[in-house]
């Protein structure tokens, strides 16, 4: 029989995309976590015992969870007008336990700004290995800054799968060696001049 892949975490994500002086800086995630990789992940966590998880027992997870993503990109895959766009460093990150799941933060920066009404800006949150599935959270998966004009928007499943498409999903082989590459989360970015 053929062996499948299945993930073995489930991570329910939303994204800030970051405004500032007419260009896209970064994107803000918010990947919810499954209330199994929850329950296990704060095994002994709760060092003063009052039954709440705050930043400061969390602190050293969101570490972990930073420090290994950082070799995977953060699955974050931006790309404009077919090439990938270089991330920064992440400096900002926080673990949030509420009603039982895990919630990490992050804001990833690009190394470079985007003009926010550059066309062909798009990105994916995705893990080619499909050890982790990802879904966009539901209503307002995707959102913008305050300050962000109102002409902005994000569509989904926008890309060709036979044109643009092509660049995200050699982007992230290259990254991961993955021989395909499921970009049905492809999010096109914009915001009309």
């Amino acid at each position: 029989a053929p062996a499948r892949a299945h993930p073995h975490i489930f991570i329910e994500a939303r994204a800030e995309v970051q405004y500032e002086n007419g260009t896209f800086t970064g994107i803000v995630q918010r990947w919810t976590f499954d209330e199994y990789y929850s329950s296990t992940a704060i095994v002994d966590l709760d060092t003063n015992k009052d039954g709440i998880y705050d930043r400061q027992e969390l602190a050293e997870l969101a570490k972990v969870n930073m420090d290994g993503l950082k070799e995977f990109a953060y699955f974050t895959t931006p790309t404009l007008a077919g090439k990938e766009v270089k991330l920064g460093e992440v400096k900002e990150y926080w673990l949030e336990h509420k009603d039982g799941l895990l919630t990490l933060v992050f804001k990833l920066p690009f190394e470079q700004p985007i003009l926010s009404d550059a066309k062909d800006f798009r990105f994916v949150i995705a893990d080619p290995t499909f050890m982790i599935g990802f879904q966009w959270a539901k209503p307002d998966p995707v959102t913008f800054s305050k300050g962000a004009p109102k002409s902005c928007s994000a569509k989904f499943g926008a890309a060709d799968k036979e044109g643009d498409d092509q660049a995200l999903r050699g982007a992230l082989q290259q990254q991961f060696g993955a021989a395909a590459v499921a970009m049905d989360g492809t999010v096109e970015v914009h915001c009309a001049p």
